[in-house]
């Protein structure tokens, strides 16, 4: 059902008008289907001008058909050029009134198509005096999808200096967001982001499965949640009449595998922690969990370094590349620091087997840091200490090693530490990126764990890890001394893609209820039709 007319601009009545026109003509504007056998970027890289530039009267050598969208119009007369972008890049078309049958070039292509309508056409390349590669339209022009709201135009306009400058531009973060199907169209830069994100994971998959390891699929709906410290999104199962959590991490059900058998076995998949929004958290993320059995938090930094080394070359043809005013290099290996090394190098103070009262008044008196809670635990007055004064300042990538066990249910006791558990954390752009353990594989000191966490939850921590008898129970019959490993896909793409939020890099992050007509539009500058 159409808006009604008092809803509309006055553009996207005319195009709702030259549909209507469209119809009375004959002229599908939603046709089924277009033979495509060539691609933009594809014809402008393999054009040669010896053997494809038409000459005389012989057969035009190159012929194609392709689809896109009309970015641009310029009619001149009996003919006009047009530029039609696809999902490689933009191609410019050349099309004259004796190409068209009847009256089709001054009754529907100079009077009712528009920039932002999808068009199929085929016909023979060749290169204009200008010394662009164009595609004549010459044996065949259709509308495939009359575009019925007018995009965002960019344009560029160069002074006398040669300086371009870019107006009309969608910048507007809100309506990039709200509308990614209209920044895709109108920034192909963003595609270019989500492309190299897709290289990011199969490049990974390719890594682990060339390994042996097995890519497997775990509940996203769990009776209990766990494997992080988080608060879950609750939902309830009618028919069964049940409160179920989507899930926080993968890691629990992973390592039952390990139980089972697997010796390998990872997952990509969909986190989810209600949460608040920022530009490093959205509340339904990307994991990648690996688990391992037989080896260790040192194995698997190792295996990690080779990773991320492995997927910055992939994405750059070299492990270095830029972030901000930083070149970063992922070549191994990463620099190591142990976690209360780097606190006391960053604020002076040895915290190592320091009781909660003395850290809290560190964190409170002497480096005054805000939102200190005197309800908080020693776990999380470390976390705070180390987010506030360590993590921003580790740029190129580092391992922090050998974390408290406060801070760390889930990971192994380590072997000679007192108080301390084997895991890292890897710091690259100064936020976290991966986490690992060597994983506890002892039942009571599991069990152990868990009634402390049930503690903090019933003090009111609400981020504590509940008791999840079915995985002790797994855990009984026997888990495999093991190392995990998670890496926040989402948090990976934006360092190594240059994003500054992690909403870059989701095609349709979490935002706030639009507020109205006015919110919907918001940034969106149009141009009127420039077919003149």
């Amino acid at each position: 059902m159409s808006a009604p007319s008092a809803e509309l601009t006055e553009q996207e009545q005319r195009r709702r008008e030259e549909r209507e026109a469209l119809e009375a003509k004959g002229v599908d504007p939603y046709p089924y289907a277009w033979d495509v056998d060539a691609h933009a970027q594809e014809i402008i890289d393999t054009f040669d001008d010896d053997k494809h530039q038409p000459d005389g009267d012989e057969e035009p050598p190159y012929v194609v058909s392709i689809a896109g969208r009309i970015t641009s119009m310029r009619v001149m007369g009996k003919s006009a050029f047009f530029d039609v972008q696809d999902s490689t890049g933009t191609i410019q078309a050349y099309i004259r009134k004796n190409d068209l049958p009847d009256d089709l070039y001054d009754e529907v292509f100079t009077e009712l198509l528009d920039i932002g309508d999808i068009v199929g056409l085929k016909g023979h390349v060749f290169r204009t005096r200008m010394g662009e590669v164009t595609v004549r339209a010459g044996d065949d022009f259709q509308l495939l999808a009359k575009s019925l709201k007018p995009l965002p135009v960019v344009k560029e306009r160069e002074d006398e200096e040669g300086n371009v400058e870019v107006y009309n531009e969608v910048t507007d973060k809100e309506f990039r967001y709200r509308q990614r199907y209209v920044d895709l169209v109108v920034n192909p830069e963003v595609r270019d982001v989500f492309r190299k994100r897709s290289t990011l994971i199969r490049t990974m998959r390719d890594f682990l499965d060339d390994r042996g390891y097995l890519e497997v699929e775990t509940p996203v709906l769990q009776p209990v949640y766990g494997g992080a410290t988080a608060r879950p999104f609750t939902t309830h199962h009618n028919a069964l009449d049940m409160e179920l959590f989507l899930r926080i991490a993968d890691e629990l059900y992973l390592k039952r595998l390990l139980v089972g058998g697997f010796d390998g076995v990872y997952e990509i998949s969909k986190d989810f922690r209600n949460e608040g929004l920022s530009r490093f958290h959205n509340p339904e993320f990307t994991m990648m969990e690996l688990y391992v059995a037989y080896k260790d938090y040192g194995w698997m930094m190792e295996l990690t370094e080779t990773l991320l080394g492995a997927i910055a070359t992939a994405l750059h043809d070299d492990p270095e590349f830029e972030w901000q005013e930083h070149a970063i290099s992922l070549e191994p290996p990463f620099e190591r620091v142990t976690f209360f090394d780097a606190i006391e190098e960053a604020t002076g103070f040895d915290l190592y087997q320091a009781d909660r009262d003395r850290v809290y008044d560190v964190a409170k008196n002497e480096l005054q840091l805000d939102d200190i809670d005197g309800e908080m635990g020693l776990g999380k007055l470390l976390d705070k200490i180390f987010g506030e004064t360590v993590e921003p300042s580790l740029i190129q990538p580092t391992f922090v090693i050998d974390y408290p066990v406060e801070l760390s249910p889930l990971a192994k006791k380590h072997r000679a530490k007192e108080g301390l558990v084997e895991r890292f954390e890897l710091i690259i752009a100064g936020k976290e990126v991966a986490n690992a353990f060597s994983e506890l594989n002892d039942p009571q000191d599991q069990r152990e764990r868990f009634e402390e966490q049930a503690a903090m939850r019933a003090a009111g921590d609400d981020e504590a890890t509940p008791i999840d008898e079915d995985y002790l129970r797994a855990m009984e019959y026997g888990m495999p001394p093991a190392a995990g490993l998670g890496i926040g896909v989402d948090r990976l793409t934006m360092i190594l893609t240059g994003q500054e939020s992690i909403r870059d890099v989701i095609l349709f992050p979490l935002l706030r209820p639009e507020q109205g007509a006015a919110a919907v539009e918001a940034g969106e500058e149009t141009v009127e039709n420039d077919k003149a």
